[in-house]
């Protein structure tokens, strides 16, 4: 059986602007990346239709073209990109010690080191209106799509600090913003209550949530229901914003990587490092903070320098020793 397995230097576990970086870095220092690209190869920037905020694109780019882009360059030094799911991994806890990852329930892998960069998937409500207008109006990040939106009414679901953040963040550049929350009361902290509450073009709307999101091709509207006293009320508006959290891709690494009780990855003070020799963490998997795709990509460059070090100290030692 051992002829069979696959030893590879440096295995990068999904493929978004984190896993794509940390693909360059790795394959630049003679590491010979290999990366598996998860279900949604190119991660949560393919489901993103413009975008205008990572430097380098003064005319802005969409988010597919993008995540090709970033394949082409890592495949351009060597790294070898496979579609592929791992499902299911035993970590080395020993410094030096091999990594092993089962791929698609079947292909077992020996790795020398792994970059996890499965980051996170957002929650959305559900409704069959909203999947359909997603990328049409409706969307996840106020910060990454807020612009489009420049002087229009805008809605935002949630109740917690970031949906706080992000309404206040629309107020200041969209005409209007309404704000949903579905009990009679916010989670935010009192610092952020009051800068929504002081806020004069930011309306919240408490016991309320969306009953449908309106528009055949764009967001044209909104339905909305009271959910103490089912009546129902139509706005309208161009975008809608939903910011009830996000759900980081760890399952298979619990029990094992050390995680927060949200199941964020805990990494070493300001390094990639994870409480496994050998395993790093980037992106935002690891990042409920910012969730930019420019402070994913850089943690996975930062996730290949400290791979590329690692390997060096375990070599340097093995040669110590012998």
């Amino acid at each position: 059986m051992s002829d069979t397995i696959e030893r590879i230097k440096c295995l990068i576990v999904g493929s978004g602007p984190a896993g794509y970086t940390a693909a360059i870095y790795a394959a630049r220092a003679d590491l010979k990346p290999v990366m598996y690209t998860g279900m949604e190869p190119g991660g949560q920037l393919t489901t993103t239709t413009e975008v205008d905020n990572f430097p380098g694109y003064p005319e802005g780019i969409d988010g597919p073209t993008m995540m090709v882009q970033l394949q082409q360059q890592a495949e351009r030094f060597g790294t070898e990109v496979r579609i592929g799911m791992v499902t299911a991994v035993d970590f080395s806890t020993e410094v030096g010690g091999i990594h092993k990852v089962t791929v698609d329930n079947s292909k077992e892998i020996e790795a020398e080191t792994v970059i996890i960069s499965t980051g996170a998937t957002a929650k959305y409500l559900g409704l069959p209106s909203e999947q359909r207008l997603r990328g049409g109006g409706v969307s996840a990040c106020a910060v990454c799509d807020g612009f489009f939106y420049k002087g229009q009414d805008v809605a935002i679901v949630g109740a917690g600090d970031t949906a706080a953040e992000e309404a206040t963040y629309l107020a200041n550049i969209c005409s209007s913003v309404t704000m949903l929350v579905r009990k009679d009361y916010m989670r935010a902290s009192k610092a952020m209550q009051h800068r929504v509450n002081n806020t004069p073009n930011l309306k919240v709307m408490y016991n309320t949530e969306v009953d449908e999101v309106l528009g055949d091709q764009v967001v044209e509207g909104l339905r909305m229901v009271n959910n103490q006293t089912n009546e129902k009320t139509d706005i309208s508006i161009t975008g809608l914003f939903i910011a009830i959290g996000h759900k980081p891709n760890t399952d298979i690494f619990k029990g094992q990587v050390d995680m927060d009780d949200t199941g964020y990855i805990i990494t070493e003070g300001k390094s990639t490092k994870t409480n496994i020799p050998g395993v790093f963490a980037s992106g935002d998997v690891q990042d409920k903070e910012y969730r930019q795709a420019i402070t994913a990509a850089g943690t996975g460059c930062m996730a290949a320098l400290d791979a590329e070090r690692y390997l060096a100290t375990v070599e340097t030692n093995a040669g110590v020793s012998a």
